[in-house]
């Protein structure tokens, strides 16, 4: 007996030596998952909520790793995309300490309904790519005619046991939520079947969703019986429950939580012992060992007063440590905000009058913040904010109606209503056997720990061929810089770069390889900027339809934006009138300008040239050599290097495919590379200083490109981060010529850096008024270093 004893107790030692094996495994793996693989949360800040076609998209985009500004990735990618999937815009930002700006231009006859937006970095696409930041923008186009086609309705429910299962004999809570096709809410109230006889009755309380109490019986069949808005009544099946096992629950007291486990009399040994790990952004924040051989129920308090503000993962493992039961809250310990003080210092809502606001920080903050003016009386969609998102939807899976509502106050209701989105959408980090296992993501992007620089590589070069010695010689010029001559040293792979020349903007660059292994080579540059992906397998994502009645918002902004983009087309001259049109086909010119020309570049008051057709062009130094005694008023003149233009008394703008440009890069551009000049007679209102007219230069695309082989160096174009521009805040204090066109804007301003720090505590905006507003939105948000957010939103009138 002795020896049954003994042999008992080393087999009960050897398992309790194995489980805390077991237990120590599962947390080294989760502490190395959140240090070297905590995902990157993104949050785009826009100046307005909806567009229409011809405007500009300004944003402001927030990275968080955890609960502080993520500061590790430096390149951001923010891919525009019509809802065919076809990508508008391709944008590539620096990222500086946790945040970066920029814009897109919609297309002047872009017909799509919506713009679709998804930003990321590198990092994110290691991971569940669900969380790509992503965002619907409503285009608003022409009001379309009546039809009398009607979308039909569909609705559904969906049931979601607490924990995870229902388990016969036991106290369950079940959660629901009925939406229609389009993820929005709708009210349902019915009765619970238990083999087709009514047991209960239920009705949803808030936005579609409820919750049911229910002790399932083991072999009956239980269905729900409910009725939608329009009184149509529908069966749903309710989830089947397990006839034994264990069930968790978690019990409010204001802002504290505790977890209830109950177990079925006839659970196997290895569900009466049992581990309890409470973990945020995968990190272990609580953890509790529960025992049930004594009992069939156990209640613990969970120490959320220690946690940050946030989403909180409590997982239930059996003895081996197999995931069993999960369920996810939401912590509101109000530690994650900060409100400014805002005061308007002078007010001018009278036609184009001044106004300044001053923006004061409490504590001396240091902050991030990005600010919005917009007409108060067009469209507005508060649903969401950074709070809301940072804090709640970028850690859940599905759509959650309106989340920034969750954040009105501190309230218990609130907090109840808040608890029925975690039961109801939710995410699993981790695959918890793959945990047990050791096993962590496969990274096939390294985050972008350094800006985007010089760098290329070049192609189908042997690892070894090349050697100490070869280099590549590199002619750059890039905007307002002047033309630099360098040699790089070749790495073995045929690599090369130099993490000196961060590049904005696109770099023109032409390269001569040296080395007596190789004389000449395909060069792929920039390998380290991700190409925009093709979203054509992703179109049916982007077929997102979520009607919504044209409100007076939606009417005064599309008329505003109508009369705005009706008085430029004025200026530019687009209104012909008396001309009698009787040739059939288009001209060579007509064809060329259609093929390169978009927007506003397209058509206008211009002077244009098919330069693909000119064989007198080709004997030309540079284009302006060429232009010159071709435009009527456009003086040229070159001297020492340097090109002066004037028209009118001013310098026309530049433009090289649609991108602001210097003289100097222009000149420097082979002009056999170039297909297409137009020369916008003054005014040009397309962009900023046109006002002296512009001129836009096209290079050879597609079958106009000269592949001539001969005498010279290779020559490339490099792109590098997207150019931003200043958003323009016209100032009527000053003479500008701009400032007698109309005045219509319906975002007055917009800010995407400000900064406070402990010596400025206080910063002040300055803007002009339209000609029509009557009172503003003014609308705030940023993020401290400490990762504190603010949503500040006040109309002002």
């Amino acid at each position: 007996m002795k020896k049954i004893v003994a042999h008992l107790l080393s087999l009960f030692s050897l398992l309790c030596f194995v489980m805390n094996a077991q237990a120590q495994d599962v947390e080294q793996t989760l502490t190395k998952y959140a240090d070297k693989y905590q995902p990157e949360r993104i949050y785009l800040h826009y100046d307005k909520t909806t567009y229409a076609a011809g405007e500009t998209i300004w944003y402001k985009a927030y990275l968080m790793s955890e609960i502080y500004p993520a500061d590790e990735s430096k390149t951001l990618y923010t891919d525009f995309i019509d809802d065919n999937g076809n990508v508008l815009s391709h944008n590539v930002s620096p990222i500086v300490e946790g945040v970066s700006s920029g814009q897109v231009d919609i297309p002047v006859d872009y017909a799509s309904k919506y713009v679709h937006v998804r930003s990321y970095t590198k990092w994110t696409l290691n991971f569940d790519t669900t969380f790509v930041y992503q965002k619907h923008i409503r285009v608003l186009g022409k009001e379309a005619p009546k039809t009398t086609t009607k979308v039909v309705p569909q609705y559904s429910v969906q049931f979601f046991p607490e924990g995870g299962d229902l388990i016969s004999g036991i106290d369950n809570k079940l959660a629901f939520k009925a939406t229609d096709q389009w993820g929005r809410p709708i009210r349902i109230k019915g009765v619970i079947l238990a083999n087709d006889k009514p047991s209960q009755e239920f009705s949803s309380v808030h936005d579609g969703m409820g919750v049911i109490s229910i002790n399932p019986i083991a072999g009956t069949v239980y269905k729900a019986r409910w009725k939608d808005d329009a009184v149509v009544e529908h069966t749903t099946d309710l989830p089947k429950s397990k006839p034994s096992g264990v069930s968790l629950q978690l019990a409010f007291n204001g802002a504290k939580r505790s977890f209830i486990i109950n177990r079925t009399a006839d659970a196997p040994p290895i569900l009466q012992n049992l581990h309890v790990l409470g973990t945020m952004h995968g990190r272990v924040v609580f953890k509790a060992t529960v025992s049930l051989t004594a009992k069939n129920t156990v209640q613990a308090a969970i120490p959320t007063e220690q946690f940050p503000s946030g989403v909180l993962t409590v997982t239930v493992f059996d003895a081996a440590w197999n995931a069993i039961a999960e369920r996810i809250t939401f912590i509101n310990n109000n530690d994650y905000r900060f409100q400014p003080i805002v005061t308007v210092q002078r007010w001018g809502l009278n036609k184009r009058a001044r106004n300044e606001v001053e923006i004061k920080l409490p504590d001396s903050l240091q902050a991030n913040l990005s600010v919005a003016v917009t007409d108060a009386s067009i469209d507005v969609d508060s649903s969401t904010n950074i709070i809301a998102h940072l804090l709640l939807t970028s850690d859940l899976k599905g759509y959650v109606h309106n989340p920034a509502y969750y954040f009105k106050n501190n309230s218990d209701s609130l907090a109840h209503k808040l608890d029925l989105i975690m039961m109801t959408n939710g995410w699993r980090r981790f695959k918890w056997e793959e945990v047990r296992a050791g096993k962590f993501p496969a990274i096939n992007y390294p985050k972008d720990t350094t800006y985007l620089s010089l760098s290329g590589k070049i192609q189908g070069v042997a690892t070894g061929r090349l050697g100490p010695g070869d280099n590549i010689v590199l002619i750059t010029k890039e905007k307002d810089t002047v033309t630099k001559i360098m040699a790089l040293p070749l790495e073995r792979d045929g690599s090369f770069g130099d993490p000196n020349i961060i590049l904005f903007d696109s770099m023109r660059v032409f390269y001569q390889i040296k080395s007596k292994a190789i004389d000449k080579g395909d060069v792929q540059f920039m390998t380290a900027r991700l190409p925009a992906p093709n979203y054509s397998a992703l179109r049916s994502s982007f077929a997102f339809i979520n009607p919504l009645l044209d409100t007076a918002g939606n009417y005064r902004h599309r008329l505003l934006a109508e009369e705005q983009a009706r008085a430029i087309a004025l200026v530019q001259g687009k209104t012909l009138q008396g001309v009698t049109v009787t040739a059939r086909g288009k001209s060579p010119l007509q064809q060329t300008d259609e093929k390169y020309a978009r927007g506003i570049f397209s058509g206008g008051d211009a002077v244009s040239f098919d330069l693909v057709n000119d064989p007198f062009a080709l004997g030309q130094t540079d284009i302006f050599n060429y232009l010159q005694g071709k435009v009527a008023g456009l003086m040229i003149t070159q001297s020492g290097g340097q090109t002066n233009l004037q028209w009118r008394g001013g310098s026309p703008s530049l433009y090289l495919d649609e991108m602001p440009v210097d003289a100097d890069l222009l000149s420097s551009i082979p002009v056999n590379d170039i297909a297409y000049v137009k020369a916008f007679r003054p005014p040009f209102t397309g962009g900023a200083g046109g006002g002296s007219g512009a001129i836009a230069i096209y290079t050879r695309k597609g079958g106009d490109i000269q592949n001539t082989p001969g005498k010279g160096l290779s020559r490339n174009t490099v792109m590098g981060y997207t150019p931003i521009r200043q958003f323009y805040s016209p100032n009527y204090a000053a003479y500008d010529k701009r400032n007698e066109q109309p005045d219509l804007r319906t975002t007055i301003y917009w800010a995407p850096v400000v900064r406070t720090d402990a010596k400025k505590a206080t910063t002040t905006i300055v803007f002009y008024n339209n000609d029509v507003t009557k009172s503003f939105r003014l609308i705030i948000e940023g993020m401290t270093k400490e990762g504190l957010l603010t949503h500040y939103e006040e109309v002002l009138e």
